[in-house]
């Protein structure tokens, strides 16, 4: 058994978060609906974009409306989560839920679709300080114990997005003007940053002399090497063929900016991405694990859609509920994974779900053709469930193995890792699909063409749209076996990489040795980590 020490000065003490109730309530409201701004933005915008491209024009760059917000939302993360360590949350929250707020007053606007992809780029700086610092100061406010409560109630922000934001766009853009799609979103996050100002009190921090350094170059670097890198996955094999000269020049440039920010990172007094998020193994196991899921996440939000209006021939709604369905066993799973991390820890949770998850994704090409939409709705239930189970507890675990002035950048180090794995599997997944179309269909296709196609069935003959329906099914087959495979990714990352036992901090003291991952219970013992 390992004692807990006692703390022998006053700076070994974390500094403590925001006073809790009454204003913690207040606080978890503003928190929440500061993540609606970011979760509702994709899905409410996705459903107007006709009316987007029928007045500004532009249709050939349409699609930047939503990799523009992705690429700045993604590369922005680790920058914020730095920022938040050092100068503290509440500045760069505020300022986070700032910018986006005047990003989406531009938008609303925007007078041709270069200004409206411009001032969504806006948008995303907005969103990465949001996305990252809510979830730093949720660990902050709870203890270990009761981390799973704000947590769920995040994820299920996310869920009623996903459910609600196509339904809010829809009737938005057929009743109103598409503008009333950005504004709406502003009384929301006034109130945000209102209730953020008036409850959020940041810990006393202790006088530092000199003043903390912030590393700049180490943030252009970061910033530069990772736009360009996403941009180069995001263009490649759509704007350009993956093997032309852009597309080589993009990934050249990329590699180099990253082996120039190795260097000055690793020179820097306070750098941006500092090496200890991968020479601890807990937080580079999770950084590999999260990527992985990034890369899983991809095939029923892009794919499935399209298999379920292309082969099932239901409707964009009941297409959608296929995939809704998933978004509601999520939050649920997340919520109750703390009782089973309290028993087993976060590694052995994580790994149970990730393992369901590489079974339910492996069975997928096994479903009949063409089926019913109810078996591809129970996968995505089951689906839903088995990553509640592996996300949270990594989150979670995470956060509890690092200090309060850590906290901002490990949390933002494993939620930059997600991101980009999302990206890589869009590009990596629709390079798949196409391929498969192509090989299938003997020519060129990708699945834009095949649902276009499938649209009007009365152009086709029965047996060419069979075969293109047939197609379809190949296609996302294959694309369910990538992301079964990048289960088994995460799932090895955790198995060969992350420690038997999370080294968690205790929420009071800062001990010099960090207490081990244990059931939560009183007096139990603890492992000695592997």
């Amino acid at each position: 058994m390992i004692e807990r020490p006692e703390p022998s000065t006053a700076d070994q003490r974390p500094p403590r978060p925001a006073q809790q109730p009454p204003g913690r309530r207040a606080l978890v409201a503003a928190l929440m609906m500061s993540i609606a701004l970011v979760a509702l933005e994709g899905t409410t915008v996705s459903t107007a974009v006709p009316q987007i491209v029928g007045d500004l024009g532009g249709f050939s760059l349409f699609s930047w409306i939503f990799a523009g917000y992705l690429l700045a939302l993604t590369v922005s993360i680790p920058i914020y989560g730095k920022l938040s360590d050092t100068l503290g949350r509440k500045p760069v929250l505020v300022v986070g839920i700032v910018i986006f707020l005047i990003g989406t007053i531009l938008c609303a606007t925007a007078w041709n679709m270069g200004s409206l992809i411009a001032f969504r780029v806006i948008q995303g700086l907005g969103g990465g300080a949001i996305q990252g610092t809510v979830q730093t100061i949720a660990a902050d406010l709870y203890p270990l114990k009761e981390r799973p409560k704000i947590q769920a109630r995040l994820s299920s922000v996310w869920a009623a997005s996903a459910v609600a934001g196509p339904a809010i766009g829809g009737l938005l853009a057929t009743y109103t003007d598409w503008r009333w799609i950005f504004l709406v979103s502003l009384p929301v996050g006034l109130v945000a940053l209102w209730l953020i100002q008036r409850h959020l009190q940041e810990p006393s921090r202790p006088k530092v002399t000199p003043r903390p350094r912030i590393d700049w170059p180490g943030a252009v670097l970061v910033f530069s090497s990772g736009t360009t890198l996403l941009i180069a996955l995001v263009q490649g094999g759509i704007a350009w063929p993956w093997l032309s000269a852009p597309s080589l020049a993009l990934f050249g440039t990329g590699v180099a900016l990253i082996a120039l920010t190795i260097v000055v990172e690793r020179r820097a007094a306070d750098p941006i991405l500092p090496g200890w998020v991968w020479r601890r193994r807990t937080i580079a196991a999770v950084n590999v694990a999260l990527g992985a899921l990034g890369l899983v996440i991809i095939a029923p939000i892009v794919f499935l859609p399209t298999y379920a209006q292309s082969v099932l021939g239901l409707g964009p709604v009941a297409a959608g509920f296929v995939l809704s369905v998933m978004t509601i066993s999520w939050p649920i799973a997340a919520a109750s994974s703390s009782h089973l991390y309290n028993r087993i820890g976060f590694r052995m949770t994580a790994i149970i779900g990730i393992s369901l998850a590489s079974l339910i994704l492996a069975v997928f090409p096994f479903l009949p053709y063409p089926g019913s939409a109810w078996q591809p709705a129970l996968l995505m239930l089951l689906l839903g469930g088995a990553l509640g189970f592996f996300q949270l507890p990594l989150i979670v675990g995470v956060q509890a193995t690092v200090g309060w002035s850590e906290r901002g950048t490990a949390t933002a180090s494993v939620l930059f890792y997600r991101q980009i794995g999302q990206s890589v599997g869009a590009a990596l997944f629709g390079a798949v699909a196409n391929g498969v179309l192509a090989s299938r269909l003997g020519g060129s296709g990708d699945l834009d063409s095949v649902s276009t196609a499938l649209e009007d069935p009365a152009s086709l003959t029965a047996e060419a749209a069979d075969r293109l329906r047939r197609a379809v099914d190949t296609a996302v087959d294959y694309v369910y076996i990538g992301a079964a495979a990048a289960a088994v990714l995460a799932l090895l990352a955790l198995v060969f990489i992350a420690p038997r036992r999370f080294p968690v901090i205790d929420d009071e003291t800062a001990p010099p040795e960090p207490v081990l991952d244990q059931p939560l219970t009183p007096n139990a013992p603890c492992d000695k980590p592997s």
